[in-house]
């Protein structure tokens, strides 16, 4: 008997430690498609808007994080710690190549829109399209012909991607969720985890799932 479990995966495409939650989750469910091979996990994307004050053109990268930190000295530390975590799970990051911090309303609009007409795999070719745009090819994901330039290399047609550019702006959270900052994962409605967590540690919360619904000891 084929069983599901739910987990709702709240993001910002700016946050790094969101790309490197994504690949923590995918080793996380590889290692129970491998232990339970019945259980079917089905995620769903919650875009999150975690400045949703910065203006549609963007703002200077380093000018954001240098009065975010206090002094570059606590900008160099902490992109230190996110590249080693990212080097981890095999992504390399170089935040010296990323000039602006976008403002991320449209990006999350039209990812939303995509997520109610296409499949699980164009899904995650897309989020992992629109996080390499960012991240590894410095890219103004805010703006309309990146993201139609990113939809055709994820194989969208361009009917499907003008009509997605067409389409009113989806909901999405404005701020954070609750306080709790992003990732933000939330495991069949019952409990959740926040951050970029370790996979064994998503992947004993998936068990946790089926221990809690009395499907495994």
């Amino acid at each position: 008997m084929t069983r599901e479990i739910n987990i709702e995966v709240f993001f910002d495409f700016i946050c790094p430690w969101c790309m490197i939650g994504k690949r923590q989750l995918q080793v996380a469910i590889e290692k129970l498609r491998y232990s339970h091979p019945d259980v079917i996990v089905k995620l769903q994307w919650r875009g999150v808007q975690l400045l949703p004050h910065i203006p549609v053109d963007g703002i200077p990268f380093n000018a954001f994080y240098l009065q975010r930190l206090g002094s570059m000295t606590a900008v160099r530390m902490r992109q230190a710690q996110v590249r080693e975590a990212a080097k981890a799970v095999s992504i390399d990051l170089d935040f010296d190549r990323i000039p602006r911090m976008p403002n991320t309303a449209k990006a999350h609009s039209f990812y939303a829109n995509a997520n109610k007409i296409c499949d699980a795999a164009q899904s995650d070719r897309l989020l992992e399209g629109l996080y390499s745009a960012y991240f590894h090819h410095s890219e103004n994901i805010s703006d309309t012909e990146v993201l139609r330039k990113i939809a055709t290399y994820c194989g969208f047609s361009e009917e499907l991607i003008e009509e997605l550019l067409k389409k009113p702006h989806m909901p999405f959270f404005n701020g954070d969720t609750g306080g709790k900052g992003v990732p933000y994962f939330v495991f069949d409605r019952s409990f959740a985890m926040v951050g970029a967590r370790p996979a064994d540690e998503l992947y004993q919360a998936m068990l946790d799932v089926l221990v809690e619904r009395r499907e495994i000891a």
